[in-house]
């Protein structure tokens, strides 16, 4: 009988057709080297074209970052004390330059009852931020208040005219400690607990309470801030008045410049500012570093419940920051306003110190320096290269998403990992 074999003839294995896998990481890497190359080569050809130009932005940069350096650090202190963003600064640091410059300008005989009321409240405000109203009735604590209430009192009264400067920092420092305390007392203090963002909610509620609160008491026009106004000559008597400053200092850079022009401008206000503001940092770094209060406010950023576990006393220190960020408000404010002008759109300076907080780190102080003076002179090159107040606004918040994205930390921020 035959038999037939039958032969199974092999079939194909189907394989499906993929699309090439692409290294999307890589192609970000290229694009962005070449839109740097661009950008290098077109700044390039804008400074070739203008090199006083540079020089200039350069310096305007450097000199109005030092302030914004100054309104950082006051967010880091917050931020390193509490771990929030307050976003209540900039309306801060309105009330308390509009502050000062009420006590600046305020005429003396109108004064007094204002400085009565405001010093009183602030004793009393400080007593309460320190959980301690029954302290009142301890005769030498409530002696040793009392006696400096009637000393502030007779300072801000009887100060004439000619120190009106004296009288503003009474005012100002007065408002400000005020401020801080009652902050950290009525607004946060009973939040603690709750989750961060609820913190951060009141610190955005803060800042339109200030500056609702300036619109409704000193209005929306600008004022001019002349604190600086005694240092500089008058036109017509330089030559009796050769100690103080022109108004315009200008610096002949030939030595650098191959132009036709070579003379720069630096405008006195804006020096002197920067000058003051940098004293203040060094000031506050120095207290940060070697002062018990300063070393205490570093352990409770670093653990609230190791610091009060070996006896300090957190909600104290914690009250200690806010008033220190009101000072550095009051500052900044005072500052900033005698370079340019005191009014509402000062609140809104927290939006550009919060790209140079993020640009140096979240909580160091160093940081803020560095990238208040870098966000400073990109603000400065970025009118002086798209020449209209587009530049101006927009420079800042590309850096802020290039940091976000390229260093989410800072460049001198610690980054944190948890082991689970």
């Amino acid at each position: 009988m035959a038999t037939h074999l039958e032969t199974e003839t092999p079939q194909q294995e189907y394989i499906p057709f993929r699309m090439p896998t692409i290294a999307w990481g890589t192609v970000l890497k290229i694009v962005g080297y070449v839109l740097a190359v661009v950008f290098l080569l077109w700044l390039g050809d804008r400074i070739g074209d203008n090199p006083r130009g540079v020089l200039q932005a350069s310096i305007n940069g450097l000199l109005i970052g030092g302030i914004y350096s100054l309104v950082a650090v006051g967010i880091v202190i917050i931020i390193k004390a509490t771990g929030i963003f307050n976003f209540a600064h900039g309306g801060m640091m309105l009330v308390a330059a509009l502050a000062f410059r009420s006590f600046f300008v305020t005429p003396t005989d109108s004064i007094s009852i204002v400085a009565v009321t405001l010093l009183a409240v602030v004793t009393v405000a400080a007593f309460l931020a320190m959980n301690s109203l029954r302290e009142l009735l301890n005769p030498i604590r409530s002696g040793i208040g009392a006696v400096v209430v009637v000393l502030l009192v007779l300072g801000m009264t009887q100060l004439g005219d000619d120190l009106r400067l004296v009288r503003a920092l009474i005012g100002g420092l007065t408002v400000a400690v005020l401020m801080g305390l009652l902050i950290e007392r009525l607004s946060i203090r009973p939040l603690v607990g709750q989750p961060i963002f609820t913190m951060i909610l009141m610190t955005l509620a803060l800042d339109a309470l200030f500056r609702g609160l300036g619109l409704m008491l000193w209005g929306s026009i600008d004022r001019s801030l002349g604190i600086f106004r005694g240092l500089f000559q008058t036109p017509g008597v330089a030559e009796s008045e050769a100690w103080k400053l022109p108004a315009v200092i200008r610096v002949d850079a030939g030595f650098l410049l191959e132009s036709r022009i070579t003379t720069l401008n630096v405008d006195s206000r804006v020096l002197i500012a920067f000058g003051v503001a940098l004293l203040l940092f060094v000031i506050f770094i120095a207290f940060f570093q070697y002062t018990n209060v300063g070393l205490a406010m570093r352990a409770t950023s670093e653990n609230q419940v190791l610091a009060q576990s070996v006896g300090m006393r957190v909600r104290v220190v914690l009250a200690i920051a806010w008033m220190i960020a009101a000072l550095l408000a009051l500052a900044a404010g005072v500052l900033y306003g005698a370079a340019t002008n005191v009014g509402t759109g000062m609140a809104q300076l927290v939006f550009l110190a919060f790209p140079a907080v993020l640009l140096g780190g979240l909580e160091s102080i160093g940081g803020a320096l560095v990238g208040g003076i870098v966000i400073g002179l990109a603000q400065s090159f970025g009118d002086y290269l798209f020449a209209n107040d587009a530049g101006t606004q927009l420079v800042p918040y590309v850096i802020l998403m290039v940091v976000l994205v390229v260093r989410p930390d800072g460049l001198f921020g610690q980054k944190r990992i948890e082991r689970i």
